[in-house]
């Protein structure tokens, strides 16, 4: 089955990638695509205890399985949104 990994700000740098499509077993989980993803992709092991995930633009556990067609974001935590008073 195929499915699209979109990657957002650092994970984008480190990749050099802002998607992906892939071929992927039936039955695989987001954390074992993200598993794949380090091994293919070294780097984004520096992230994987922040990494949120969505898949269809919902955010989903790390146990979820993936469906052919699916689309899935690897998002780095976000900092900032403060400003200067």
């Amino acid at each position: 089955m195929k499915v699209t990994v979109k990657f957002f700000a650092a994970l984008h740098d480190m990749t050099g990638r802002r998607a992906l499509d892939l071929e992927v077993r039936e039955g695989l989980t987001v954390a074992e695509l993200h598993r794949d993803l380090c091994a293919r992709f070294p780097r984004l092991a520096d992230h994987s205890a922040s990494l949120m995930y969505s898949v269809n633009a919902e955010y989903v556990p790390a146990d979820y399985p993936l469906g052919d067609g699916d689309e899935v974001a690897l998002i780095p935590p976000v900092s900032g949104g403060a400003h200067a008073h």
